[in-house]
């Protein structure tokens, strides 16, 4: 048999494992769980890639697999010299910023190396063969790669005890009191999963909402059924005329913006002389199922700004959103500018807010028609979007770091995760209502309708952003794996009216949480050409944070000072009572 044929068969084994294994249950129609839906839509998807690999570039699979053994030989090579008592150097390395293999013990003993550099070895060859495959269109591609490294990081020699020599090492050392522990760990987390398993990332324990996290003062001052507003007491003599409201994110708790006295973006706010005022989000329970983006814009942001209104006298309010709460203030401006109706937002400042679907970036990978559908059947069944398992998706962006590192620490080790307020938060799952989940998946990420004038519709609006004249602020991260940068960006070429764009270093969170003195700079630049890539190319990079850049962009717009306000109408001290529902409380109707 030729080595061509060889290869192909090999190729053609390994392609129908991943389909088979990814549709081992059958179809169920419109019926199927969703699970099933996205292993039938994956195991089409692999055997698609493997034909095409085979009938259309046979040369590269060939040479990538004539590559492969002659490695894999080397590796064994060395590996017989090392238990012979000589010196061999490495055939692979573990790229930087890997921190699976750091541990010395897969150093030490020849066994432990031959089988890390093997794995490594294996993920190089894989990522390399699914990296560029001809004939599939981009979407597809980001898929392959995407699962793929799912695969691949799942199969780490790390994630298992009996190749994983620190775990050999330590159930040696401690009489397998380490297993015993992780198997603790493991049944109090599934108790507290819901179809996947979620892995606590921090002692949860250590966290204290009021008290050492959300703790900026503050009231709740208006209450509705789907949010709380806080106004927060103002820190200096006197305030700007304009308030300010802060529209986080429903997918997340709002004390994202306030986790410590350092970091927090609502305390820095209110030191600069603004009154700030908050939303914070309602866990939704079933019973939301159809609340829809309607029912978001009419009872919540402009709810928010006529009861701030009312607080202060003020007409006008400079507002923030961030994420999916920057998409709220996005439709809203668009849908009132779409009939030329005035709103009493005076400036928008949007942080990590798509407005351009075209590539979602890892998200991405979860949505298409056929995955879209069986998740609007589910939404239907459930009535809401389990946020337990928004959790783990979001984790799954990034594994290593956020999955399989806790995996092995919690479980095989049996240690307890120390105390991390970021990882707290994001542990700290809302449910979404269906109806505006559905909205989001197929208008947003599927029909990139945001971008497109009059394609929506909302409260008898049309949806027009090009006509929004709202002096606007946009701030994106460069490393954000959720709205990726150049989505963001698109808003500098559909908003018609000022607008400043800033690209800030790290992710969708560090990046977004980096105050004046913090690790990361920002790009800036005064023109927007129609490529985001060419703006990038002509930005200039500051060490300063973007805090600092965005504090002196709203000033103008906050108006003249006036006396500082004080809370007069104080419901309840802040971080209020919504914050405090858990997801599965909410699901179960229970309130703190």
């Amino acid at each position: 048999m030729s080595d061509f044929q060889e290869s192909k068969d090999l190729f053609q084994a390994w392609s129908h494992f991943m389909g088979t294994w990814l549709r081992k249950a059958p179809a169920q129609g419109d019926d199927a769980p969703l699970q099933w839906a996205l292993f039938n839509d994956l195991g089409k998807m692999y055997q698609q890639a493997g034909e095409r690999l085979l009938q259309e570039d046979p040369s590269k699979l060939l040479n990538q697999q004539l590559d492969f053994w002659k490695q894999q030989m080397a590796i064994f090579q060395n590996t017989l010299m090392r238990m012979g008592g000589a010196h061999a150097e490495p055939v692979v390395v573990a790229e930087k910023g890997d921190r699976r293999f750091e541990s010395p013990e897969w150093d030490s003993h020849p066994w432990f190396d031959y089988l890390r550099q093997s794995y490594l070895l294996l993920h190089r060859t894989l990522s390399a063969a699914v990296e560029d495959i001809p004939g599939l269109d981009d979407k597809t591609q980001q898929r392959i790669r995407f699962f793929t490294r799912q695969w691949l990081s799942a199969m780490s020699p790390g994630n298992f005890p009996v190749t994983n020599p620190e775990v050999l090492k330590l159930t040696l050392e401690t009489g397998g009191t380490n297993l015993v522990h992780g198997l603790q760990q493991l049944a109090e987390d599934l108790e507290n999963s819901a179809d996947s398993l979620n892995i606590r990332m921090t002692d949860r324990s250590a966290f204290r909402l009021g008290e050492n996290i959300a703790t900026t003062p503050g009231s709740v001052v208006y209450r509705h059924e789907l949010f709380e507003l806080i106004q927060y007491a103002p820190s200096t003599e006197s305030v700007y005329q304009r308030p300010l409201l802060v529209v986080p994110p429903w997918i997340n708790k709002y004390y994202v913006l306030d986790l410590r006295h350092d970091n927090s973006f609502v305390r820095y706010a209110r030191d600069q002389g603004h009154t700030v005022f908050i939303v914070s989000w309602v866990n939704p329970g079933r019973q939301s199922r159809d609340w829809g983006i309607d029912f978001f814009m009419k009872n919540a942001l402009l709810q928010a700004l006529s009861e701030i209104k009312r607080i202060t006298g003020e007409p006008e309010a400079n507002v923030v959103g961030y994420c999916a709460g920057g998409i709220l203030l996005a439709l809203t401006l668009g849908a009132f500018a779409g009939v030329g109706e005035a709103l009493p937002i005076h400036s928008a400042t949007h942080l990590a807010t798509l407005f351009d679907y075209h590539d979602a970036g890892d998200v991405g990978v979860f949505i298409d028609e056929v995955l879209v559908h069986a998740l609007e059947q589910e939404l239907d069944r459930q009535g809401v979007l389990d946020g337990r398992m928004l959790a783990v998706t979001f984790s799954m962006l990034r594994e290593n770091d956020l999955y399989w590192n806790y995996f092995i620490q919690n479980y095989l080790k049996g240690e307890r995760p120390i105390p991390f307020d970021m990882l707290y938060w994001n542990t700290d799952s809302t449910n979404v209502p269906a109806a505006v989940h559905k909205f989001f998946l197929r208008q947003l990420y599927i029909n990139n309708r945001l971008k497109e004038p009059s394609s929506l519709t909302i409260l008898d609006r049309p949806v027009d952003v090009s006509k929004v004249t709202t002096p606007a602020f946009i701030v994106a991260t460069r490393q954000d794996h959720i709205a990726k940068w150049p989505g963001c960006y698109a808003a500098t070429q559909l908003y018609k009216g000022p607008v400043e764009f800033v690209l800030g270093e790290s992710g969708h969170v560090a990046g977004i949480l980096n105050p004046p003195g913090g690790r990361y700079g920002h790009f800036r630049h005064s023109s927007f050409p129609v490529s985001a890539q060419e703006w990038f190319s002509q930005a200039e990079f500051s060490k300063e944070s973007w805090w600092s850049a965005w504090s002196r962009w709203l000033e103008p717009h906050g108006g003249s000072k006036v006396p500082a306000r004080t809370i007069q109408s104080a419901l309840e001290p802040a971080p209020g009572r919504y914050v405090r529902v858990n997801a599965i409380e909410a699901l179960l109707g229970q309130k703190t």
